[in-house]
């Protein structure tokens, strides 16, 4: 059974899962936040990741991938090195 969705032409598309997102995410932090001091510099900077790249992520999918999103960066330690990751 799929449990996608069908665009505008009725083609099948698979679902994003929000952990393949969050991943992707963490990986790209060092790039997409470089010079990121604040921790709500980073919820920005992810909130426009999203709007990029993700823009029909339904609002609360949206806030549930913000919030996982800055707990594993502040696992990682990312808030604790220089701005930028580096």
């Amino acid at each position: 059974m799929r449990t996608g969705t069908a665009d505008h032409r009725g083609w099948y598309n698979a679902p994003i899962e929000r952990e393949d997102i969050i991943a992707k995410i963490c990986d790209e932090a060092d790039d997409f936040l470089a010079g990121v001091f604040q921790r709500d510099e980073a919820k920005a900077g992810i909130a426009e990741w999203l709007t990029i790249h993700h823009a029909a992520l339904p609002p609360a999918d949206k806030k549930s991938v913000i919030d996982q999103s800055m707990r594993l960066l502040e696992i990682e330690g990312f808030f604790e090195r220089e701005p930028g990751g580096g």
